[in-house]
C-alpha cells in the first residue's frame, strides 16, 4: 500500500453519496458498509477491520485502538438501520468485513488494510479521483464533525493529535481557511 500524500476528506454530501454508489458498483455491500462505518466513526481502517458482527449489534462499541492502545467508545445508534441491513443473516462471531479467502483450517478472516485500500481505489478510479485512500474515511469524519461542531479540541482528542493545527491540517480545514482568506484578495 502506497503512502497517500494527497488523500483528502470528501467535503460534500454529493461526494459521499457518489463514493457509496461507486463502492457498491465496484466492490459490493461489504465495501460500501466499510466506508459508511469509517466516515461515521473516524476509526482507522486497522480498527474497523478487527470488528465482528456482534460488536456492532449493540448501540455502543468499545474499541481498543491498535495504533495507540487507547480505548474509545463509539455510539452506533445513528447507524442502526444500515447495521441491521448489512448484518442480516450474519453470525455474531463473523468478521464484519470478512475476506472471501479462508485460513487453511477453513476459518474466516477479515480483509486486510491493503484490500480495503484497493477497494477504495477501484471506486476512486470510477469517479476519476486521485485523492482517495483509507484515511479518506477518517478525514471525512473529522471534516464533517468539525464543520458541524466547530470544536477542534474534541477532534484532537479523538484523533490523538498534539495540536489543533495538526488536526486542522489533517482534516483539510486549514487549506479551506487559507483558500477562503485568499478569495478576492488583490493588491
Amino acid at each position: 500500500m502506497r503512502k497517500d500524500i494527497n488523500v483528502q476528506p470528501l467535503r460534500t454530501r454529493a461526494e459521499i453519496e457518489d463514493m457509496k454508489d461507486a463502492l457498491r458498483l465496484t466492490g459490493g455491500e461489504r465495501d460500501r458498509f466499510l466506508f459508511i462505518l469509517g466516515i461515521n466513526t473516524g476509526l482507522r481502517v486497522s480498527d474497523l477491520l478487527k470488528l465482528k458482527v456482534g460488536d456492532v449489534l449493540k448501540p455502543e462499541v468499545t474499541v481498543t485502538e491498535q495504533k495507540t492502545g487507547k480505548r474509545r467508545r463509539i455510539n452506533l445508534s445513528g447507524l442502526s438501520e444500515e447495521i441491521e441491513r448489512y448484518t442480516l443473516g450474519k453470525k455474531p462471531d463473523d468478521y464484519l468485513f470478512a475476506s472471501r479467502k479462508r485460513t487453511p483450517e477453513g476459518e474466516t478472516r477479515p480483509i486486510t488494510p491493503t484490500q480495503a485500500y484497493r477497494s477504495l481505489q477501484k471506486a476512486a478510479n470510477l469517479l476519476e479521483r486521485d485523492d482517495i485512500g483509507t484515511h479518506t474515511m477518517r478525514k471525512t469524519f473529522g471534516y464533517h464533525h468539525y464543520k458541524r461542531n466547530k470544536d477542534v479540541a474534541i477532534l484532537m482528542e479523538l484523533f490523538n493529535h498534539a495540536s489543533p493545527a495538526i488536526t486542522k491540517r489533517y482534516i483539510g480545514i486549514r487549506q479551506d481557511e487559507i483558500d477562503e482568506s485568499l478569495k478576492g484578495f488583490s493588491l
